[in-house]
């Protein structure tokens, strides 16, 4: 079993398992430059779009990260592909608390691919994404 196959198996267990949808997917979909939405730049966008600039901004800066609920993600990213694919598979009390686990990851996850505080202005600045998902099992235990 692979490092990324491991983390996947933390998420799924945190979540209830089973049927519940993969957030170690879903995140890659929201921050790879290659799935649709557009990567992390697109990611940014629709946080901005939805009104949420500064937070997702905060994630970018070297200061410290603005939370964001559930309600705020789902709002700002309701329309995102890969998360309107979470919210179609998980339905009722369990859509709730998956926004919730992506609330809590998103952050932490954008924050470590922007060291320098800014928006990689190239696919090839930005850091590795399968590793940085692979530092996600420290976040689920904290």
């Amino acid at each position: 079993m692979g490092l990324l196959d491991a983390v996947s198996g933390l998420l799924n267990e945190s979540t209830g398992g089973g049927n519940a949808p993969d957030l170690m997917s879903i995140a890659s979909q929201l921050l790879d430059s290659n799935a649709p939405g557009g990567g992390l730049a697109g990611l940014v966008q629709h946080f901005e779009q939805g009104g949420l600039g500064e937070v997702v901004g905060s994630w970018i800066s070297n200061g410290q990260n603005l939370p964001i609920s559930a309600d705020q993600l789902q709002s700002a990213l309701g329309s995102h592909p890969a998360l309107a694919g979470l919210l179609q598979q998980a339905q009722g009390p369990q859509d709730q608390a998956l926004l919730g686990q992506l609330a809590q990851m998103l952050p932490e996850l954008v924050n470590k691919m922007t060291p320098q505080g800014q928006l990689p202005a190239t696919a090839a600045e930005s850091p590795d994404l399968g590793s940085l998902l692979g530092g996600l099992s420290g976040l689920l235990k904290g």
